[in-house]
């Protein structure tokens, strides 16, 4: 073993079944007393080793911001001295030294990390449905202040055979002529016997090799494997499985799969969602909290599409879960059930203590009231993309989409600014997703009470280790909205709502997706004209394993939750098949963290 891996594993955490295993140990009264602890706070892949440090690897196989940080290391001293250096201490000091990049316009610096916004769900003209190109997306999300894009074209027969491949050399094209954003080439992944999702390679000389093995061997439609069968999920776990290997083998630096709008068909059955997350827990990361689509429901009367908010308008299949309630088929405040409700499914997830992160995304494959046309000419079978697109003259009134960044954002807090650290990132789950620019940052952190190092305590996807019997708080730091958005709204943050659940254990029933013991803790009112406000709440002296995440509301469209007033005094709205309008219905949501008392 090299000493690069040494030290890699030296700050090893296996998040997700440090967890549970933690857990387990409070409930039973075992373990040993810990204090704080912020092991989960670096910023190195968790189970790999950083390619700079990795000298079994060429410097001709590296990414460029690789080979500047293998540079530095070198004119240091710290590659060639790593010999003489032992201790979790020094590997965390030499680990955590920052690629050398360029900050992006869209990044914001809080809590210690760089908050850069992104968007892992958007179609070009590889995608049968869709027409942009690249560089359009690529240009819009700049303008609209995203710092990361990750092209996902449709996958399919066509896909796989040709689109992959051809698609590539926009997107390298598109990293020289946009340096300042960060251009992830994925795909969007038909499951078998599930529904789609976003699957992201870290780039390399075999991105494209892996992509297209992956999509050409497990895409439910390349291998007629849709519907619900044991076989067919047996073949999703077998992608996971192949993603992970392709990472383990170094033929990518990194893959990871997000599910794509979980609830909008009912595909995706609570065990399947456990399965996909307990077979590859460093893979298999989480599933979109809103869907893309989010014009969709802007009524025809305004010149909109008139449909579900999210294109959330549809009924149960034959192949959907059946115990799913008819109220999981919609959107709620333009976010799915799934997340949207308090003690809910993914509430579920997180009362067995699994990391399973939320994202938001604008799906986009053609723009409402774009006025952009499809080449002429095209063969799509044939050539595997449309030709490029002209300009028309009517708008389109019946897409359903907006530009990258144009309303939805995900933001993840990153270490530095290369791909690795928001895939990093990404997979640390210090993410918090908004609609139309509702705030400007948000830092929230659990602590041991009184501690006032407002850049110390655990961040968002973190875990908070603590002796039994202290005394946890929680602080929520908002910067509000202070410029209008993409609508000429200014947005203003009405509440902020704090919801708590208990770690309960692994389920004993793999497809339950209620956690009861999860509900509002308290409500947080914001005041009109402030332009930072910050929160705290006191848990009290903690004896048993619990969870917490944030979301808050401009407060404009709201009701008593599925579970109701005691559980979600003040929740989302059911939103209205043909008339929602998502600017005047905004909200955030953040990822949770654990506190473990032993």
């Amino acid at each position: 073993m090299t000493l690069a891996r040494h030290l890699a594993l030296a700050i090893d955490d296996e998040r997700g079944r440090w967890i549970i295993a933690n857990s387990r140990r409070c409930d039973m009264g075992h373990g040993h007393p810990h204090t704080h602890d912020h092991s989960h706070d670096h910023d190195h892949d968790h189970g790999s080793t950083p390619d700079a440090l990795d000298l079994s690897i060429p410097d001709s196989e590296l990414s460029p911001a690789d080979v500047s940080r293998r540079g530095f290391l070198r004119s240091a001293g710290l590659l060639g001295a790593a010999a003489g250096l032992t201790g979790a201490g020094t590997a965390a000091g030499v680990l955590g030294t920052p690629d050398i990049a360029v900050a992006h316009g869209g990044s914001s610096q809080t809590g210690g990390f760089t908050w850069k916004a992104g968007d892992h769900h958007i179609h070009t003209q590889y995608s049968s449905d869709a027409k942009y190109r690249v560089a359009d997306h690529v240009q819009h999300g700049l303008a609209y202040g995203l710092d990361w894009l990750v092209i996902t074209d449709h996958g399919g027969a066509t896909h796989a055979k040709i689109g992959v491949e051809k698609v590539n050399p926009d997107i390298v094209a598109a990293r020289e002529t946009f340096p300042e954003a960060l251009v992830f080439q994925g795909l969007e992944w038909n499951i078998p016997a599930a529904e789609h999702g976003t699957i992201i390679v870290h780039p390399g000389k075999k991105e494209v090799e892996v992509l297209k093995e992956f999509e050409t061997n497990f895409d439910g439609s390349v291998k007629g494997a849709s519907s619900q069968s044991a076989a067919n999920e047996a073949l999703a776990i077998a992608g996971l499985n192949f993603l992970a290997a392709a990472k383990k083998n170094r033929r990518v630096s990194d893959a990871m799969f997000f599910a794509n709008h979980p609830s909008r068909k009912g595909l995706d059955s609570p065990h399947e969602i456990r399965g996909w997350r307990d077979a590859q827990p460093e893979i298999a990361l989480g599933f979109e909290g809103a869907p893309g689509h989010q014009a969709a429901a802007i009524p025809t009367a305004a010149f909109g599409p008139g449909g579900g908010r999210g294109f959330y308008d549809s009924s149960p299949g034959a192949d959907s879960f059946p115990a799913y309630p008819l109220e999981s088929y919609r959107t709620w405040g333009g976010f799915d059930w799934m997340t949207s409700t308090v003690g809910g499914l993914w509430d579920s997830l997180l009362a067995e203590g699994k990391p399973w992160w939320i994202t938001a995304n604008s799906d986009s494959h053609n723009v409402l009231w774009d006025t952009s046309i499809r080449g002429a000419g095209s063969d799509f079978n044939a050539n595997g993309r449309y030709n490029d697109p002209q300009h028309g003259v009517k708008p389109d009134v019946t897409a359903g989409d907006f530009w990258p960044g144009f309303y939805s954002r995900t933001h993840v807090g990153a270490a530095g600014d290369d791909y690795r650290h928001v895939m990093d990132g990404l997979r640390a789950g210090r993410v918090w997703v908004d609609h139309g620019g509702l705030i400007k940052s948000l830092d929230v952190r659990a602590r041991v009470q009184g501690d006032r190092n407002r850049r110390g305590g655990t961040p968002l996807g973190g875990v908070l280790k603590v002796r039994k019997g202290t005394a946890v708080e929680v602080t929520i730091d908002v910067e509000l909205a202070d410029k209008p958005n993409w609508a000429q709204l200014l947005p203003v943050l009405a509440r902020v709502d704090l919801i708590q659940g208990a770690v309960t254990g692994a389920a004993a029933d793999r497809d339950v997706f209620t956690a009861p013991r999860t509900k509002v803790v308290t409500s947080f009112e914001v005041a009109k004209g402030t332009k930072r406000v910050s929160f705290t709440y006191s848990f009290g002296r903690v004896s048993s394993p619990f969870y917490f995440r944030v979301r808050g509301t401009d407060g404009n469209f709201t009701q008593a939750g599925i579970y109701g007033a005691a559980v979600d005094p003040v929740g989302p709205k059911l939103d209205v098949v043909g008339d929602a309008d998502p600017w005047l219905d905004l909200w955030f949501y953040a990822n949770p963290i654990w506190v473990l008392p032993s």
